[in-house]
Order: C-alpha cells, then structure tokens, then sequence
C-alpha cells in the first residue's frame, strides 16, 4: 500500500501494509499550511535541528538533580540508534518496544528508534505479560528496550510468543545491556531519511473499555500537534521548563513533557515515580513553568500548595478525563491560575480542542484548536443545532489510522469525520460542553441521564473526595444511577451518608437524576494514566 506520492523509507513494511484501507482514512485538513516537506523524521527536526539552530548547550531534561543539554541528548541518542543497527540488527520499519518509566534514557531510546526508522511502540510501565504479550503480537515487535530494573514480565511474555523478540536493558550491569551495545559507538548517526507519512509510532489505548487498540500516527503527525495546539493554546518559551504525572506511553505525556518543549528549545523535568509532593517538588524545587497531569491530581494538589513556593509555575494542562468546574475553580482560587483543559484522544495524538487565558470558560472544554474543526452531530450523522446532545465529530491534520482493525475503524471514523464517542452540547458562542461517554449516557424510566453531570453535583459536596457514576440494570427502571462514592477522611460510609448525598443531589438537580444507589469505595478503579475505568463499575453487582 502506499500513502503518499513519496517513497517509504521502511524496509519491513508490515505498519504500512496493515493501515486501514485509504477510503476508510479521516479527512486531513490544513496540512499544506503547515508546510511540512515530503521527507520529514521527526526525531531529527526535533533534536538534531535544535543542536543546529544553537540550543546545543541549552537544558533539554532536568532528572534526579542533574541536566543534559540538547547536544547531550543528541550524542546519546546516536550513540543507541548505532547499537539498535548493528547490534540490535533493527531496520526501518520494525516496531522496537520501550518499556520504562519517565526518565532520560526512555526519552534517549525514542529519539534513536525514530533517527532509525523504526517504528516506537513505548508502553506503560505497570503493565504486565499478558497486556505485553497482546502489544507484542498486534505490532509484531522484533526489538525491545527496557529498563533493567522492571524487565522480568517482558522476558516472560517474549518467552511465550513463538516470535522471537530481542531485549536490550538500559539502568542494567549485564554484559548485553544497552549500555555496554551503545559505549563506544559513534557520536554521529546517519538519519533515515522518512517519508512525512511514514509510520513513526504505535499509541496502543490505554483500555479504559477493555482491550486496548494500536494508534498509527506519522511523522508528520508527530510535528502537527506541536505546530497546533502547542504553537497556538499553549504557547511555551524556549525558557519554559515542563513537568507533568502521565507516563510517556500516554500521548498526552508524550506531546506535554517531550515534543512541546523540544519544538520550541525548551526543557522538561522527568519524574519516575509520579505523586503531588513528587510534582510539586518539580515546580518549588525546579521551578517548572508549564504543568501537564489530570484533573484528579489538581484536586489533590488544590489542598497542598499553600505556603509551598510555585511562583515559577504560570500554565497548567488538564487532559484525560473530563476537568470538573468545582476542580478548576478550587486550583484557580488556591494558586491563581487558569488551567487550560483540554480534549483529546490517542487516535488523534493529543488535544484538539481547548482553550486558554480570555477564552476559557470554566467547565467548557473549549473551542477547536486552529488547524481543527469540530461539530456535534445527531444520530443520523448530521450537524446537530445548538444546545442539542449529540456526539462529538472532529478532524484535522492529525486522525484516526487503527493497526489491523478494519471493523473498529470505521466505527472511529465516518464520512471523514473521526467520532470520538463522546457525547457534547455546543453552545451559541462556539464552546463544546462535555456531557458524557456516549456509551456513558444512563436511560432511565425513559430519561437520559449524565453520569458527568451527577458527579460534578457530588463532588461539591464536603464529605465527597472522589466519585464516579454509571448506570446498572434495573428489572423496574431499565437502569438505576448508581454513584461510587470516596469519601474524605472524617466521614462515615452509611444510610445516612446515602441520604445526605441524595438529598444533596435532589437539590441541585432534577430529582429523576439523583443516585438511587451509592456504593462506597476505598478507590475508584483507574488506568496507570489516571483515566476512570467505568466498565468495571459496571460489573458491579
């Protein structure tokens, strides 16, 4: 199959010829005004270009007390794509897998795949080998680099594939590791010279709905989403210094801690083991500037940071789940700042609508980023008016290719339009107002019901720390709402709390809204990248 008028550089052309068919593709739009050539790596336009432009001696990434600069980064990235080609034996188009927490060598191993052209399939780190094992076949991964430190699931699902899969460890003693492949080697590497719509990356969802699925995305994607929501909502400066929770697998974290601060010459701190004291450490201690985590971590944080020093802190990103009113407002109110939510997905690579400083609108998701349009469309797929629900349909220059999964795509993707399955009101001024999953919204007794909307209600509520809310059968009302329910320390789980929060419901809302069922929970239960898995609530007797 091809994509483009320009040749693939991939020699092993299974990503190429295991995309959906052309015709099942989204439409892509304003990719000529980005201007990008048909030959494009992105790894050399965001790191090799920096060291050429002057940022060579500049600050790239701060970890455990210690900074490289770009030209370090650019030295060692050479150093391990000349160990991936001739020791590792890896030649464009293989998918190599990276396993590892947020620390320099995971960032130093996704440079070097991509100088290589090879195809980075970065995991979360808490997965384990049947979750492995499941990546490794759908990508058919040749080449894995882990950490030394959390390589024993890894070894055992590679042992259980009948595929052989070599694995090179960094932060490892062994004789083999990818620290005694890469010594040595030349601190020049000859770039693989990518088509712009070469495979540069597999995202596989994170399963908040069960199994997850791979997200093709280009090299040239790789540079849209920093030439689009990066460049025009967040607007970071080469002084900025980024820090943020999410893992590196998880695009948000990708786009938040790695490509936006490299687009523009800009640093990032990386944190291993992710936590509020861990992140505010990075803005007090490192005086980050720009902060990416989820809407549960600002809430945790809305309670820690007074008389901490986050002076240096001036933008904060919320992406992943929806961001609560009552959250924004509580982090606004304890710090001053705006967070600038945010949606997105992993088949669209990062954000595509948001909206920052005079434009937000606490509780709105925002407007299309530039570069990307949206609208809300009914059940026969059509525009729907304003103020009506339906479900959100957006495309841009960056959309939906799924590995091997013809059927899911055209689910994802229809009449060109990429439908997220979330289910939104837009405004008369233009804002998109999140309402639910579509596969979220409750019927019940004959009334649609917003999960989203009962929760925001709950949250507000003194004793409640954490909620989620979905719908269970019910042989009367079809469905019941039922709420999971955390509560904050000091508060008893019971029949009277049950009552107090119904009845706190039943004042803010419509009645018929109101959980006829609450459930307390120690935890709710969560992806490693913080999203609330609802399909397990479900099966919730």
């Amino acid at each position: 199959m091809t994509t483009g008028a320009t040749a693939s550089a991939h020699v092993d052309t299974f990503a190429r010829d295991n995309l959906p068919p052309v015709e099942d593709w989204p439409a892509f739009e304003h990719l000529d005004e980005l201007g990008y050539s048909e030959r494009l790596n992105c790894a050399v336009e965001l790191l090799d270009r920096m060291v050429e432009r002057g940022h060579g001696d500049r600050a790239a990434l701060h970890f455990d007390g210690e900074s490289l600069t770009y030209r370090d980064v650019l030295d060692w990235s050479n150093r391990v794509a000349h160990a991936l080609v001739d020791d590792l034996g890896v030649v464009p188009g293989n998918r190599v897998l990276l396993r590892g927490a947020n620390n320099p060598w995971m960032v130093v191993c996704w440079f070097a795949v991509l100088k290589a052209g090879a195809i980075a399939v970065t995991t979360m780190p808490m997965l384990r080998s049947r979750e492995l094992r499941y990546i490794i076949e759908k990508a058919h991964v040749s080449v894995a680099l882990c950490d030394g430190r959390i390589d024993s699931d890894l070894r055992t699902a590679a042992e259980c594939l009948q595929v052989q899969v070599r694995v090179a460890c960094f932060n490892s003693d062994d004789d083999d590791s990818l620290e005694a492949l890469s010594a040595g080697k030349p601190m020049t590497f000859a770039n693989v010279q990518t088509a712009s719509d070469d495979v540069a990356l597999i995202a596989f969802t994170s399963g908040t709905t069960g199994q997850g699925k791979g997200c093709v995305s280009f090299h040239r994607d790789v540079l849209a989403i920093c030439d689009t929501f990066s460049k025009h909502i967040l607007q970071p400066a080469p002084d900025d210094i980024f820090c943020g929770t999410p893992p590196l697998a998880f695009t948000y974290a990708l786009g938040g801690l790695l490509l936006f601060p490299f687009r523009v010459g800009a640093s990032s701190i990386l944190i291993e083991q992710p936590s509020p004291a861990a992140l505010l450490h990075a803005v007090s201690g490192g005086r980050a500037s720009v902060m990416f985590t989820a809407p549960k971590m600002y809430r945790d944080l809305t309670g820690m940071v007074d008389g901490v020093d986050i002076t240096s802190l001036r933008k904060c990103v919320s992406a992943g789940e929806p961001l609560p009113a009552s959250t924004w407002h509580g982090w606004r109110d304890a710090t001053g700042i705006r967070v600038i939510d945010g949606i997105g997905a992993t088949e669209m690579l990062h954000i595509f609508i948001s909206a920052s400083g005079d434009d937000l609108r606490p509780g709105s998701t925002g407007r299309p980023v530039p570069g990307y349009a949206a609208h809300v469309i009914d059940s026969d797929g059509n525009p729907a008016p304003p103020g009506t629900l339906g479900r959100l349909a957006v495309r841009g220059p960056t959309g939906c290719r799924y590995l091997a999964d013809p059927e899911r795509q055209k689910i994802y993707v229809q009449d060109g339009w990429n439908v997220t399955g979330d289910a939104y009101v837009l405004d008369e001024e233009g804002y998109f107002w999140f309402q639910a999953r579509t596969d979220d919204m409750i019927l019940s007794s004959g009334y649609n019901i917003s999960g989203l909307e009962v929760e925001n209600v709950l949250l507000e509520h003194a004793a409640v720390a954490e909620c989620a809310v979905v719908g269970l059968p019910d042989d009367v009302r079809g469905n019941i709402v039922t709420a999971f329910v955390v509560l904050r320390d000091g508060h008893e789980p019971g029949p009277v709390m049950t009552h107090e929060l119904q009845d706190f419901v039943k004042a803010e809302v419509a009645p018929y809204k109101y959980p006829r069922r609450i459930e307390f929970v120690d935890a709710l239960p969560r992806t490693e990248t913080g999203k609330l898995q609802r399909f397990k609530l479900r099966e919730a007797k």
